[in-house]
């Protein structure tokens, strides 16, 4: 790959957002173990919880020095907005967003090429947490999303990502496309998953310092977000559906990519 020269200074700075929710112990867990100090209180629904997990949950947040309360299950359904909670909710600060340099930075103390996951506008929860799991055991160094007209880091998206958000880094910013260029200064190519695109996936090269793009559920990278794009990979396919969804794309990509590199994901 070409080079291309160093990165200027200065993106989008992402901050702490409003106390959140996560939901279910899996991902209550992961808080506890990656950030105890952010867990502000724990709420179990009695006798709800296994009696394994339920004792390292207890631990932990007593270790941490966080408030344990004992509620009703209708009170932790509120909080998960629905979700399927298994009788644990953990109140957590706001969700703390890093910088795009910070997701460099990631690599360099790997001593890895970049991987960055840049996500274009995706709308569902699910999807979003989906591809923060994949991209977490895949080997990214991070995920950067749009701060408008995309979904943010939520209690749900904590559990679809079964905790990764508590360990992999995730950049919020203003403009995909300055944070593209941005990206390409940084000698980083860039790649978008587009059903159009005339390169197959496995015919890329993909193992240096890279940045994959993968657009909203149906409506795929923005075609202004695509001009800032080397090149254009497409997953073929067989059958009658043409497309498939947001995070499967991305877990392709990530695979084929985690392949060319031929090392364990970390």
């Amino acid at each position: 790959m070409r080079e291309r020269p160093p990165k200027p200074s200065g993106s989008d700075r992402g901050g702490h957002e409003a106390p959140r929710y996560v939901h279910g112990v899996n991902p209550v867990l992961e808080a506890l173990r990656a950030h105890p100090d952010a867990v502000e209180r724990l709420f179990i629904v009695d006798g709800q919880v296994g009696a394994k997990a339920a004792g390292e949950l207890l631990s932990r947040a007593r270790d941490a020095g966080v408030r344990v309360e004992k509620v009703g299950r209708e009170r932790l359904t509120s909080m998960a907005e629905g979700g399927v909670h298994q009788g644990v909710v953990a109140e957590l600060r706001g969700f703390q967003y890093v910088e795009l340099e910070d997701v460099l930075d990631a690599a360099k103390a790997k001593k890895q090429p970049a991987l960055v996951v840049v996500l274009d506008g995706i709308q569902d929860p699910h999807n979003l947490g989906a591809i923060i799991r994949s991209a977490h055991a895949l080997g990214a160094h991070g995920v950067v999303l749009a701060k408008d007209r995309a979904v943010q880091v939520t209690g749900t998206v904590a559990k679809a990502s079964a905790g990764a958000v508590e360990y992999c880094p995730i950049a919020r910013v203003t403009n995909i496309s300055r944070s593209l260029e941005q990206l390409k200064e940084a000698g980083l190519w860039v790649a978008a998953a587009d059903i159009e695109g005339a390169e197959p996936l496995w015919s890329a090269r993909l193992d240096g310092p890279l940045a994959l793009v993968v657009g909203a559920e149906g409506a795929g990278v923005r075609e202004g977000v695509l001009k800032h794009c080397d090149f254009r990979l497409r997953i073929p396919m067989v059958g009658q559906v043409s497309s498939l969804n947001a995070s499967v794309s991305a877990a392709i990509l990530l695979y084929e990519v985690a392949r060319q590199r031929g090392r364990p994901s970390r």
